[in-house]
């Protein structure tokens, strides 16, 4: 996973719609092009970030899992 991003969101333990609402108020807070690490554990979320991305114009940089744990890099549109 890309060490860069402006902003982490810790969302694991949680499921949906929780990791989507907390990432949509986190990302409230960023700029243009910033970007928001996000680490879920609720298997669902990797549909839900590119479902997300694609609704919102969010840019979904990268997604992977390890040991049952998600990241995710979303930037800011």
């Amino acid at each position: 996973m890309n060490k860069r991003y402006d902003h982490e969101l810790d969302v694991r333990g949680l499921n949906c719609p929780l990791p989507i609402l907390r990432t949509k108020k986190a990302l409230a807070g960023l700029g243009s092009g910033q970007c928001l690490r996000i680490l879920a554990t609720d298997p669902g979320s990797v549909r839900d970030f590119e479902a997300f991305a694609r609704q919102t114009g969010h840019v979904l940089l990268e997604s992977g899992e390890n040991d049952g744990e998600f990241q995710f890099l979303l930037q800011h549109k």
